[in-house]
């Protein structure tokens, strides 16, 4: 059962706490992923419920990574118990090797902002025969 009263806080988090997903040392906001490398194309998958593509979401790349974030106000209209996390959510993942930034495509649907981002499957690196002297 949920209590509506807040509970004395000790130096450190209950046990509960661990299991219902917050972060024990302040809220942390990470947004969830799913990966995927398929047909030489890399998918991200983000849950983003309730966000507004076109306001609050933001897909970077910088240096080989790729960044999702998002950013939910909250609303004070009401006043009672609200266990919905507002403010800023991020997540940054590597790219593959060899992956195209300039054909990154984004589409949200259903709370889920699925990226695409090709990437070439052949081998940069080059293999040498290495001669072994005898002596």
């Amino acid at each position: 059962m949920t209590s509506l009263l807040p509970r004395p806080r000790g130096a450190f988090p209950s046990l509960s706490e661990w299991f219902e997903g917050t972060w024990p040392f302040g809220e942390h906001n990470m947004v969830r992923i799913e990966e995927s490398m398929k047909d030489g194309k890399y998918t991200v998958r983000a849950e983003l419920p309730g966000f507004d593509p076109d306001k609050g979401i933001h897909v970077t790349t910088e240096a080989g990574m790729l960044t999702i974030s998002a950013e939910r106000e909250a609303r004070t209209e009401e006043q009672g118990r609200s266990e919905f996390r507002y403010g800023s959510f991020s997540r940054t993942v590597s790219l593959p090797q060899g992956a195209d930034t300039s054909k990154i495509d984004a589409k949200y649907r259903d709370g889920i902002l699925e990226v695409t981002v090709p990437y070439s499957e052949e081998k940069s690196g080059k293999q040498v025969e290495i001669k072994v002297a005898k002596s």
